[in-house]
Protein backbone atom coordinates (compact mmCIF):
# COMPACT_ATOMS: atom_id res chain seq x y z
CA UNK A 1 0.00 0.00 0.00
CA UNK A 2 2.75 2.30 0.96
CA UNK A 3 4.56 1.21 -2.16
CA UNK A 4 1.49 2.07 -4.28
CA UNK A 5 1.22 5.46 -2.68
CA UNK A 6 4.83 6.00 -3.40
CA UNK A 7 4.36 5.23 -7.11
CA UNK A 8 1.26 7.43 -7.23
CA UNK A 9 3.13 10.33 -5.75
CA UNK A 10 5.95 9.72 -8.13
CA UNK A 11 3.66 9.57 -11.24
CA UNK A 12 1.34 12.52 -10.41
CA UNK A 13 3.69 15.27 -11.63
CA UNK A 14 4.21 13.35 -14.87
CA UNK A 15 0.46 12.99 -15.44
CA UNK A 16 -0.04 16.68 -14.72
CA UNK A 17 2.71 17.49 -17.19
CA UNK A 18 1.16 15.28 -19.88
CA UNK A 19 -2.22 16.87 -19.29
CA UNK A 20 -0.73 20.31 -19.73
CA UNK A 21 0.97 19.18 -22.88
CA UNK A 22 -2.36 17.90 -24.18
CA UNK A 23 -3.99 21.25 -23.54
CA UNK A 24 -1.11 23.02 -25.29
CA UNK A 25 -1.47 20.64 -28.22
CA UNK A 26 -5.19 21.35 -28.35
CA UNK A 27 -4.53 25.09 -28.29
CA UNK A 28 -1.90 24.68 -30.91
CA UNK A 29 -4.32 22.71 -33.04
CA UNK A 30 -6.89 25.44 -32.63
CA UNK A 31 -4.35 28.06 -33.62
CA UNK A 32 -3.53 26.00 -36.67
CA UNK A 33 -7.19 25.92 -37.54
CA UNK A 34 -7.76 29.64 -37.09
CA UNK A 35 -4.63 30.79 -38.88
CA UNK A 36 -6.06 30.11 -42.36
CA UNK A 37 -9.15 32.05 -41.33
CA UNK A 38 -7.03 35.00 -40.37
CA UNK A 39 -5.04 34.62 -43.56
CA UNK A 40 -8.25 34.40 -45.53
CA UNK A 41 -9.51 37.41 -43.71
CA UNK A 42 -6.33 39.18 -44.60
CA UNK A 43 -6.71 38.08 -48.19
CA UNK A 44 -10.25 39.35 -48.22
CA UNK A 45 -9.05 42.63 -46.88
CA UNK A 46 -6.40 42.79 -49.51
CA UNK A 47 -9.00 41.90 -52.14
CA UNK A 48 -11.29 44.51 -50.78
CA UNK A 49 -8.50 47.05 -50.98
CA UNK A 50 -7.75 45.86 -54.52
CA UNK A 51 -11.36 46.38 -55.54
CA UNK A 52 -11.42 49.79 -53.95
CA UNK A 53 -8.21 50.64 -55.74
CA UNK A 54 -9.54 49.49 -59.07
CA UNK A 55 -12.73 51.42 -58.50
CA UNK A 56 -10.65 54.43 -57.66
CA UNK A 57 -8.70 54.00 -60.87
CA UNK A 58 -11.92 53.84 -62.85
CA UNK A 59 -13.10 57.02 -61.24
CA UNK A 60 -9.92 59.07 -61.41
CA UNK A 61 -7.65 57.32 -63.88
CA UNK A 62 -10.04 56.96 -66.87
CA UNK A 63 -10.05 58.83 -70.22
CA UNK A 64 -8.03 61.91 -69.58
CA UNK A 65 -5.35 63.94 -71.34
CA UNK A 66 -2.93 65.77 -69.09
CA UNK A 67 -1.74 69.03 -70.64
CA UNK A 68 -0.50 72.28 -69.20
CA UNK A 69 -1.90 75.55 -70.46
CA UNK A 70 1.29 76.14 -72.44
CA UNK A 71 1.16 72.69 -74.04
CA UNK A 72 -2.51 73.12 -74.95
CA UNK A 73 -1.82 76.46 -76.57
CA UNK A 74 1.09 75.02 -78.51
CA UNK A 75 -1.16 72.18 -79.75
CA UNK A 76 -3.74 74.68 -81.02
CA UNK A 77 -6.36 73.74 -78.47
CA UNK A 78 -8.83 76.51 -77.74
CA UNK A 79 -11.73 76.48 -75.34
CA UNK A 80 -15.01 78.30 -75.51
CA UNK A 81 -18.35 78.38 -73.78
CA UNK A 82 -21.48 76.71 -75.06
CA UNK A 83 -23.82 79.31 -76.49
CA UNK A 84 -27.56 79.45 -76.99
CA UNK A 85 -28.48 80.08 -80.59
CA UNK A 86 -30.73 79.01 -83.42
CA UNK A 87 -30.17 75.83 -85.38
CA UNK A 88 -32.44 76.01 -88.41
CA UNK A 89 -34.48 72.98 -89.25
CA UNK A 90 -33.30 71.25 -92.40
CA UNK A 91 -34.56 68.61 -94.75
CA UNK A 92 -32.21 66.22 -96.51
CA UNK A 93 -33.70 65.02 -99.79
CA UNK A 94 -32.34 63.39 -102.95
CA UNK A 95 -31.94 65.51 -106.07
CA UNK A 96 -31.01 64.89 -109.69
CA UNK A 97 -29.08 67.37 -111.83
CA UNK A 98 -30.65 67.95 -115.25
CA UNK A 99 -30.05 70.09 -118.30
CA UNK A 100 -31.87 73.38 -118.43
CA UNK A 101 -34.36 72.63 -121.21
CA UNK A 102 -33.83 76.13 -122.63
CA UNK A 103 -30.10 75.47 -122.98
CA UNK A 104 -30.15 72.26 -125.01
CA UNK A 105 -30.06 72.27 -128.83
CA UNK A 106 -30.76 69.18 -130.91
CA UNK A 107 -29.65 70.28 -134.36
CA UNK A 108 -31.09 68.69 -137.50
CA UNK A 109 -30.54 69.83 -141.10
CA UNK A 110 -33.32 71.89 -142.62
CA UNK A 111 -32.90 70.40 -146.10
CA UNK A 112 -31.98 67.01 -147.41
CA UNK A 113 -28.38 66.68 -148.50
CA UNK A 114 -25.04 64.91 -148.30
CA UNK A 115 -22.46 65.78 -145.65
CA UNK A 116 -19.57 67.41 -147.49
CA UNK A 117 -17.59 68.81 -144.57
CA UNK A 118 -17.67 68.73 -140.76
CA UNK A 119 -16.41 71.62 -138.66
CA UNK A 120 -17.16 70.43 -135.10
CA UNK A 121 -17.01 67.19 -133.14
CA UNK A 122 -17.91 65.91 -129.71
CA UNK A 123 -16.28 67.89 -126.92
CA UNK A 124 -15.82 71.05 -128.99
CA UNK A 125 -16.94 74.37 -127.53
CA UNK A 126 -18.84 76.41 -130.12
CA UNK A 127 -20.33 79.88 -130.26
CA UNK A 128 -23.87 80.73 -131.28
CA UNK A 129 -24.05 80.85 -135.08
CA UNK A 130 -20.89 78.80 -135.60
CA UNK A 131 -20.89 76.50 -138.64
CA UNK A 132 -21.08 72.83 -137.68
CA UNK A 133 -21.30 71.15 -141.10
CA UNK A 134 -21.63 71.84 -144.81
CA UNK A 135 -24.07 69.87 -146.96
CA UNK A 136 -24.47 69.49 -150.69
CA UNK A 137 -28.21 69.72 -151.32
CA UNK A 138 -30.06 69.44 -154.60
CA UNK A 139 -33.19 70.40 -152.74
CA UNK A 140 -31.66 73.70 -151.68
CA UNK A 141 -30.32 74.32 -155.17
CA UNK A 142 -33.83 73.82 -156.54
CA UNK A 143 -35.35 76.23 -154.03
CA UNK A 144 -32.78 78.90 -154.80
CA UNK A 145 -33.33 78.42 -158.53
CA UNK A 146 -37.07 78.78 -158.03
CA UNK A 147 -36.48 81.99 -156.15
CA UNK A 148 -34.21 83.41 -158.85
CA UNK A 149 -36.77 82.53 -161.54
CA UNK A 150 -39.55 84.10 -159.51
CA UNK A 151 -37.44 87.21 -158.90
CA UNK A 152 -36.72 87.52 -162.61
CA UNK A 153 -40.40 87.08 -163.51
CA UNK A 154 -41.35 89.75 -160.99
CA UNK A 155 -38.89 92.22 -162.43
CA UNK A 156 -40.16 91.63 -165.96
CA UNK A 157 -43.75 92.01 -164.81
CA UNK A 158 -42.85 95.23 -163.02
CA UNK A 159 -41.16 96.65 -166.12
CA UNK A 160 -44.16 95.73 -168.25
CA UNK A 161 -46.49 97.39 -165.78
CA UNK A 162 -44.42 100.59 -165.79
CA UNK A 163 -44.49 100.65 -169.60
CA UNK A 164 -48.25 100.18 -169.73
CA UNK A 165 -48.75 102.92 -167.16
CA UNK A 166 -46.70 105.33 -169.30
CA UNK A 167 -48.71 104.42 -172.40
CA UNK A 168 -51.94 104.84 -170.48
CA UNK A 169 -50.91 108.33 -169.40
CA UNK A 170 -50.22 109.16 -173.07
CA UNK A 171 -53.60 107.73 -174.07
CA UNK A 172 -51.87 105.25 -176.32
CA UNK A 173 -52.81 101.91 -174.70
CA UNK A 174 -56.13 100.50 -173.71
CA UNK A 175 -57.20 100.29 -170.06
CA UNK A 176 -57.58 96.53 -170.43
CA UNK A 177 -53.88 96.22 -171.26
CA UNK A 178 -53.02 98.23 -168.16
CA UNK A 179 -55.17 96.02 -165.95
CA UNK A 180 -53.64 92.92 -167.47
CA UNK A 181 -50.12 94.21 -166.72
CA UNK A 182 -51.14 94.98 -163.15
CA UNK A 183 -52.49 91.43 -162.69
CA UNK A 184 -49.32 89.89 -164.15
CA UNK A 185 -47.15 91.92 -161.81
CA UNK A 186 -49.25 90.90 -158.78
CA UNK A 187 -48.94 87.22 -159.71
CA UNK A 188 -45.18 87.52 -160.24
CA UNK A 189 -44.79 89.32 -156.93
CA UNK A 190 -46.71 86.58 -155.12
CA UNK A 191 -44.57 83.91 -156.76
CA UNK A 192 -41.37 85.67 -155.68
CA UNK A 193 -42.60 86.07 -152.10
CA UNK A 194 -43.58 82.39 -151.94
CA UNK A 195 -40.13 81.29 -153.17
CA UNK A 196 -38.47 83.69 -150.73
CA UNK A 197 -40.50 82.40 -147.78
CA UNK A 198 -39.53 78.81 -148.58
CA UNK A 199 -35.89 79.84 -148.32
CA UNK A 200 -36.52 81.74 -145.09
CA UNK A 201 -38.13 78.61 -143.66
CA UNK A 202 -34.87 76.71 -144.03
CA UNK A 203 -32.76 79.47 -142.53
CA UNK A 204 -31.75 81.51 -145.57
CA UNK A 205 -31.69 85.21 -144.64
CA UNK A 206 -32.12 88.36 -146.71
CA UNK A 207 -28.38 88.90 -146.82
CA UNK A 208 -27.88 85.59 -148.59
CA UNK A 209 -30.79 86.18 -150.95
CA UNK A 210 -29.34 89.49 -152.07
CA UNK A 211 -26.16 87.78 -153.20
CA UNK A 212 -27.69 84.81 -155.03
CA UNK A 213 -27.37 86.44 -158.43
CA UNK A 214 -23.65 86.87 -157.83
CA UNK A 215 -23.08 83.38 -156.42
CA UNK A 216 -20.39 81.23 -157.97
CA UNK A 217 -21.27 78.17 -159.95
CA UNK A 218 -22.27 75.28 -157.69
CA UNK A 219 -22.66 77.44 -154.61
CA UNK A 220 -26.47 77.33 -154.79
CA UNK A 221 -26.33 73.72 -153.59
CA UNK A 222 -24.27 74.49 -150.46
CA UNK A 223 -26.27 74.25 -147.20
CA UNK A 224 -24.76 75.00 -143.80
CA UNK A 225 -25.74 73.62 -140.41
CA UNK A 226 -25.13 76.19 -137.66
CA UNK A 227 -25.22 76.22 -133.85
CA UNK A 228 -28.33 77.93 -132.44
CA UNK A 229 -26.62 78.54 -129.08
CA UNK A 230 -23.21 78.60 -127.50
CA UNK A 231 -22.12 75.50 -125.63
CA UNK A 232 -20.40 72.14 -125.88
CA UNK A 233 -21.05 69.55 -128.57
CA UNK A 234 -21.89 66.38 -126.68
CA UNK A 235 -23.07 64.30 -129.63
CA UNK A 236 -22.36 64.10 -133.37
CA UNK A 237 -24.11 61.32 -135.20
CA UNK A 238 -22.99 61.82 -138.84
CA UNK A 239 -19.92 61.17 -140.95
CA UNK A 240 -18.62 62.56 -144.21
CA UNK A 241 -20.62 61.46 -147.24
CA UNK A 242 -23.67 60.51 -145.22
CA UNK A 243 -27.09 61.56 -146.49
CA UNK A 244 -29.27 63.40 -144.02
CA UNK A 245 -32.87 64.51 -144.26
CA UNK A 246 -34.78 67.49 -142.99
CA UNK A 247 -36.68 66.86 -139.77
CA UNK A 248 -34.82 63.62 -139.11
CA UNK A 249 -32.81 62.59 -136.07
CA UNK A 250 -30.49 65.30 -134.70
CA UNK A 251 -26.99 65.19 -136.15
CA UNK A 252 -25.57 67.42 -133.39
CA UNK A 253 -26.53 67.93 -129.75
CA UNK A 254 -25.22 71.03 -128.01
CA UNK A 255 -25.62 71.89 -124.35
CA UNK A 256 -24.93 74.95 -122.27
CA UNK A 257 -24.43 73.65 -118.72
CA UNK A 258 -23.45 77.00 -117.20
CA UNK A 259 -26.95 76.87 -115.73
CA UNK A 260 -28.61 73.57 -114.77
CA UNK A 261 -31.77 72.37 -113.07
CA UNK A 262 -31.70 70.50 -109.79
CA UNK A 263 -34.93 68.54 -109.36
CA UNK A 264 -35.48 67.64 -105.71
CA UNK A 265 -37.71 64.66 -104.86
CA UNK A 266 -39.98 65.89 -102.06
CA UNK A 267 -41.80 63.19 -100.10
CA UNK A 268 -45.50 63.66 -99.53
CA UNK A 269 -45.12 64.16 -95.79
CA UNK A 270 -42.56 66.94 -96.35
CA UNK A 271 -44.53 68.95 -98.91
CA UNK A 272 -45.86 71.32 -96.27
CA UNK A 273 -42.30 72.30 -95.31
CA UNK A 274 -41.10 73.13 -98.83
CA UNK A 275 -41.91 76.34 -100.68
CA UNK A 276 -40.52 78.76 -103.24
CA UNK A 277 -37.63 80.95 -102.13
CA UNK A 278 -36.11 78.55 -99.60
CA UNK A 279 -32.33 78.22 -99.61
CA UNK A 280 -30.90 74.88 -100.76
CA UNK A 281 -27.35 73.56 -100.44
CA UNK A 282 -26.28 70.71 -102.70
CA UNK A 283 -23.70 68.23 -101.43
CA UNK A 284 -22.06 65.16 -102.82
CA UNK A 285 -21.28 62.02 -100.84
CA UNK A 286 -18.80 62.94 -98.15
CA UNK A 287 -20.38 66.31 -97.43
CA UNK A 288 -18.56 68.46 -100.00
CA UNK A 289 -20.71 71.46 -100.96
CA UNK A 290 -21.14 71.71 -104.72
CA UNK A 291 -23.54 74.62 -105.13
CA UNK A 292 -26.29 76.67 -103.53
CA UNK A 293 -29.54 78.09 -104.83
CA UNK A 294 -33.16 78.84 -104.04
CA UNK A 295 -36.28 76.91 -104.94
CA UNK A 296 -37.83 78.53 -108.01
CA UNK A 297 -41.01 76.48 -108.05
CA UNK A 298 -42.66 73.36 -106.69
CA UNK A 299 -44.30 71.45 -109.52
CA UNK A 300 -47.98 70.74 -108.76
CA UNK A 301 -47.80 67.06 -109.74
CA UNK A 302 -47.02 64.02 -107.57
CA UNK A 303 -45.32 61.12 -109.32
CA UNK A 304 -47.59 58.10 -109.03
CA UNK A 305 -44.71 55.61 -108.85
CA UNK A 306 -42.46 57.36 -106.34
CA UNK A 307 -45.18 59.34 -104.56
CA UNK A 308 -42.94 62.40 -104.59
CA UNK A 309 -43.32 65.94 -105.88
CA UNK A 310 -40.56 67.94 -107.58
CA UNK A 311 -39.03 71.14 -106.24
CA UNK A 312 -36.87 72.74 -108.91
CA UNK A 313 -33.80 74.89 -108.30
CA UNK A 314 -32.16 76.78 -111.17
CA UNK A 315 -28.47 76.56 -110.29
CA UNK A 316 -25.61 78.72 -111.53
CA UNK A 317 -23.03 76.18 -112.69
CA UNK A 318 -20.37 78.42 -114.19
CA UNK A 319 -17.62 76.30 -112.62
CA UNK A 320 -19.19 73.11 -114.03
CA UNK A 321 -19.16 71.26 -110.70
CA UNK A 322 -22.59 69.77 -111.34
CA UNK A 323 -23.02 67.24 -114.13
CA UNK A 324 -26.41 66.48 -115.70
CA UNK A 325 -27.46 63.01 -114.59
CA UNK A 326 -25.61 63.34 -111.28
CA UNK A 327 -27.41 62.54 -108.00
CA UNK A 328 -26.72 64.78 -105.00
CA UNK A 329 -28.14 65.50 -101.56
CA UNK A 330 -30.22 68.65 -101.20
CA UNK A 331 -30.29 70.31 -97.77
CA UNK A 332 -33.28 72.62 -97.58
CA UNK A 333 -33.31 75.32 -94.91
CA UNK A 334 -36.95 75.27 -93.81
CA UNK A 335 -36.49 78.27 -91.52
CA UNK A 336 -37.90 76.45 -88.51
CA UNK A 337 -35.14 77.72 -86.18
CA UNK A 338 -35.37 77.45 -82.40
CA UNK A 339 -33.04 78.53 -79.59
CA UNK A 340 -30.89 75.63 -78.39
CA UNK A 341 -27.51 75.01 -76.76
CA UNK A 342 -25.13 74.60 -79.66
CA UNK A 343 -21.42 74.08 -80.33
CA UNK A 344 -19.34 74.06 -83.51
CA UNK A 345 -19.82 70.72 -85.24
CA UNK A 346 -16.02 70.19 -85.33
CA UNK A 347 -15.97 70.16 -81.53
CA UNK A 348 -17.90 66.88 -81.47
CA UNK A 349 -15.92 63.62 -81.69
CA UNK A 350 -16.54 59.94 -81.11
CA UNK A 351 -14.72 58.46 -78.11
CA UNK A 352 -15.26 54.74 -77.45
CA UNK A 353 -18.24 54.91 -79.81
CA UNK A 354 -19.77 57.64 -77.67
CA UNK A 355 -20.54 61.09 -79.07
CA UNK A 356 -18.53 63.45 -76.89
CA UNK A 357 -17.03 66.88 -76.44
CA UNK A 358 -13.85 67.57 -74.51
CA UNK A 359 -14.09 69.73 -71.41
CA UNK A 360 -11.22 71.26 -69.40
CA UNK A 361 -10.12 69.84 -66.06
CA UNK A 362 -7.63 71.05 -63.45
CA UNK A 363 -4.72 69.42 -65.22
CA UNK A 364 -5.91 68.85 -68.77
CA UNK A 365 -8.98 67.70 -70.66
CA UNK A 366 -11.43 64.82 -70.61
CA UNK A 367 -14.23 63.70 -72.95
CA UNK A 368 -17.81 64.05 -71.89
CA UNK A 369 -20.61 62.16 -73.55
CA UNK A 370 -23.36 64.33 -75.06
CA UNK A 371 -26.57 63.79 -76.97
CA UNK A 372 -26.85 65.80 -80.17
CA UNK A 373 -29.74 67.06 -82.26
CA UNK A 374 -29.99 68.99 -85.52
CA UNK A 375 -26.99 70.40 -87.36
CA UNK A 376 -26.89 73.40 -89.66
CA UNK A 377 -24.31 75.84 -90.97
CA UNK A 378 -21.43 74.49 -88.93
CA UNK A 379 -23.25 74.17 -85.60
CA UNK A 380 -24.79 71.18 -83.83
CA UNK A 381 -27.48 71.19 -81.16
CA UNK A 382 -26.56 69.71 -77.76
CA UNK A 383 -29.62 68.11 -76.19
CA UNK A 384 -27.90 66.90 -73.03
CA UNK A 385 -24.42 66.57 -71.51
CA UNK A 386 -23.36 70.21 -71.79
CA UNK A 387 -25.08 73.26 -70.40
CA UNK A 388 -25.17 76.79 -71.74
CA UNK A 389 -22.10 78.85 -70.76
CA UNK A 390 -20.18 75.69 -69.81
CA UNK A 391 -16.58 75.48 -71.00
CA UNK A 392 -15.63 73.02 -73.75
CA UNK A 393 -12.87 72.53 -76.34
CA UNK A 394 -13.95 74.53 -79.36
CA UNK A 395 -10.85 73.81 -81.48
CA UNK A 396 -8.51 70.85 -81.23
CA UNK A 397 -10.95 68.10 -80.23
CA UNK A 398 -9.50 65.71 -82.79
CA UNK A 399 -5.99 66.40 -81.50
CA UNK A 400 -7.09 65.47 -77.99
CA UNK A 401 -8.83 62.35 -79.26
CA UNK A 402 -5.67 61.27 -81.06
CA UNK A 403 -3.59 61.83 -77.92
CA UNK A 404 -6.12 59.90 -75.85
CA UNK A 405 -5.95 56.94 -78.20
CA UNK A 406 -2.17 57.10 -78.20
CA UNK A 407 -2.05 57.06 -74.40
CA UNK A 408 -4.52 54.18 -74.29
CA UNK A 409 -2.44 52.16 -76.71
CA UNK A 410 0.66 52.79 -74.62
CA UNK A 411 -1.15 51.47 -71.53
CA UNK A 412 -1.83 48.23 -73.33
CA UNK A 413 -5.59 48.69 -73.51
CA UNK A 414 -8.04 50.70 -75.49
CA UNK A 415 -10.25 53.28 -73.89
Amino acid sequence: MNLNLFYAALLSPALLYLSACGNDASDSSGANRTTPQVENGHDNHENGRGEDHESHDDADGGDHVELTAEEAEAAGIQTGRAQTGAVSGQLELPAEIRFDADRVARVSPQVEGTVAQLYAGEGDIVKAGATLARLTSRELAGLKADYLNALSAERLAQAELEREENLWEQKITAEADLQSARAAFAAANAGREAAENRLHAIGIGHGTLGKLNEAADGSLAQAYVTAPLAGEVIQRSVSLGETVSAGGAPIFVIIDDSVVWADIAVYKEDLGKVSEGQTVTFQQEGGRVLAEGTISNVLPVINEASRTATARVIVDNAEHRLKPGQFVTARIDTGEGRPVVRVPSDAIVSVEDRISVFVPTDDGFEPREVRTGDSARGYTEIISGLEADEAFVAEGAFTLKAQLEKDAFGDGHAH
